[in-house]
């Protein structure tokens, strides 16, 4: 069936039929701005219509995995757009991810195609260069409408230290007529995050759905940010504590410059925000327009907080949102008392593991309660207060870093006996990558950091790689290879490294 039933909204429709929805009811409405240009429903459907073809044409069809390794630009949105039109799902990996990590990844979901720059290249499997535009052989008349079985897959490290899959398990289904969490029809946003992550991406495809304007930055920059808010009337921002640090670490008189009285709305998630920092936006913006949110990729639950909220349980990440339970469990599985630190629990109303399922791990769970693996308390009130973003993960700049996946590719040095990573406080990123490495004796003269550097770069993306080294010869692990990382932690904290 062809999608010329879109000019009237029946519930949900195909997600790869949305830009067409929004495009017959106006032309001219405005998706995508990147890089100063501004691409339309109408210019969006097309290009995808094109791209699609082209995708078919390289094999891919209805159920099949694309891994899309591409960065923030037009062609991200025009190739997830294409992937859904064929009734595929949308793999987002970082465009930098090595090509060993990246291999692990593509094996585990058998993609059937990946897209990514010649380093994203995988011998066996089919490959299309980014940048590769669709022939004029390949129309942009509509196709088809299907519906994709799921709607995407995102991955994680895994505290195991190897890659897994976290397939989102809702069908490519969306009703355009209703607009996301806190956003009305045709709003704009402002994207400062990598596409890769799993909330810029909800947030940016979620506007578009609706018919909204997304305005993408592409890398972020403080000040920038703050220009696209005012160019554009920006009505709402999804920020991490880091990208909110930059901006109020900016010259007052730059800051107060820029006309903010679009934006309704700053969320915030990835990491937890110091209390001084959002205190200066709510003293900024006002707290109605300052929402925390606290969950996971997996959508098992989580909680959201107003900035109103906020001002009267300070440090809180807020209640259950709508959709899910919440529990908080000590070791041996009872409840936690009021004040009492456990690990956080979530069970949604439609039952465990019914929001996605993982390829390459399993989930920890309590009979039907898992855990995203954090630990937390309630107030009285049922408040939830973050205790530790689990007990070894190190979130920088609102990255999720887990060190048994950083040590890992250390300990492929030959130089190199054992190693620990830690996370250490760090003012901007709100915690830092530190490793402590243990060298073989005849290679302390040999290997420093710009050498483990170099390594590391060929073996895990960027914001993995260590941002400071420490060397020793002692061992730092015990006879059973167990080591105390919080011990390890709590010493450089107090000697102030």
């Amino acid at each position: 069936m062809q999608n010329d039933h879109l000019n009237v909204a029946a519930g949900p429709l195909p997600l790869g039929d949305l830009p067409a929805y929004h495009a017959a009811k106006d032309p001219m409405l405005p998706a995508v701005t990147c890089d100063g240009v501004t691409t339309r429903f109408a210019e969006l459907d097309a290009a995808s219509n094109r791209k699609a073809r082209q995708l078919a044409a390289l094999g891919v069809g209805e159920g099949d995995l694309v891994t899309l390794a591409v960065p923030n630009s037009l062609e991200f949105y025009v190739t997830a757009f294409a992937i859904w039109k064929l009734g595929a799902t949308v793999g987002i990996v970082s465009s930098r991810l090595p090509a060993a990590e990246l291999r692990t990844i593509v094996e585990l979901g058998n993609a059937r195609l990946v897209i990514g720059e010649e380093h994203a290249r995988i011998d066996g499997w089919n490959f299309l260069a980014m940048g590769a535009a669709p022939g004029a052989e390949f129309s942009d008349a509509p196709l088809p409408s299907k519906t994709p079985a799921r709607w995407k897959i995102h991955t994680s490290g895994g505290s195991t230290g190897r890659p897994k899959l976290i397939v989102d398990k809702q069908p490519g289904l969306y009703d355009p007529e209703k607009p996301p969490m806190g956003q009305r029809q045709g709003d704009a946003m402002l994207n400062p995050g990598p596409l890769y992550h799993n909330a810029p991406f909800i947030g940016v495809f979620h506007t578009l759905f609706a018919g909204g304007h997304v305005v993408e930055m592409g890398k972020f920059d403080p000040l920038r940010a703050l220009e696209l808010i005012e160019r554009h009337k920006v009505n709402w921002v999804n920020f991490v504590p880091t990208m909110m640090s930059r901006i109020w670490r900016l010259p007052e008189e730059q800051r107060s410059a820029f006309d903010m009285s679009s934006l309704r709305m700053v969320y915030h998630m990835a990491a937890v925000c110091p209390q001084w920092l959002k205190q200066a936006w709510i003293d900024w913006l006002g707290p109605d327009r300052i929402t925390e949110v606290y969950g996971g990729t997996e959508l098992m639950g989580g909680t959201v907080i107003t900035g109103r909220e906020w001002l009267s349980h300070k440090g809180s990440v807020g209640r259950p949102r709508p959709g899910c339970r919440m529990r908080i469990l000590d070791e041996k599985g009872g409840e936690c008392a009021v004040g009492e630190i456990g690990e956080i629990y979530f069970l949604p109303d439609t039952g465990r593991s019914s929001t996605y399922e993982y390829i390459g791990a399993q989930a920890k769970a309590a009979g039907e309660w898992e855990t995203y693996g954090d630990l937390g308390h309630v107030d009285q009130d049922g408040y939830l207060y973050i205790a530790d973003r689990r007990t070894d993960m190190i979130v920088s700049g609102g990255a999720n870093i887990f060190p048994a996946e950083v040590e890992a590719a250390l300990d492929q040095h030959p130089d190199v006996m054992s190693a620990i990573v830690i996370g250490l406080p760090d003012a901007d990123l709100g915690q830092r990558a530190h490793a402590i490495v243990q060298v073989a004796q005849n290679a302390c003269e040999r290997t420093g950091d710009d050498a483990l550097r170099a390594f590391l770069s060929e073996r895990l993306v960027r914001y993995k790689i260590p941002r400071t080294f420490e060397f020793t010869v002692e061992n730092l692990r015990d006879e059973a290879g167990k080591v105390r990382r919080s011990k390890l932690r709590d010493e450089r904290i107090g000697a102030g490294a």
